[in-house]
């Protein structure tokens, strides 16, 4: 069974989080993958958020993509069209 739970917490300067798992969560042995990102009161919201972002011109210097939003388009396609 793979499960996702989310928590959102504080992270103090000590860097020590003491995480308790739902009851239903089975015992034993597992793989547990913590992933650090900004909290959603950080997240982007508006366009204005978004082109202040780390993401906003992205490929910019990239030589290779003419037109981004045709190069976005075609790794879409081929994603959608790959046979598993």
């Amino acid at each position: 069974m793979t499960r996702a739970i989310n928590i959102t917490t504080d992270v103090p300067e000590s860097r020590e989080v003491r995480i308790i798992l739902p009851p239903d969560v089975p015992t034993g042995l597992v793989d547990l993958t913590v992933l650090v990102m900004p909290s959603c009161e950080a997240s982007i919201r508006t366009l204005g958020d978004l082109r202040q972002s780390e993401f906003f011109g992205l490929w910019q210097d990239r030589s290779d993509v003419a037109d981004s939003a045709e190069f976005a388009r075609s790794l879409r396609e081929a994603a959608w069209n790959r046979e598993s």
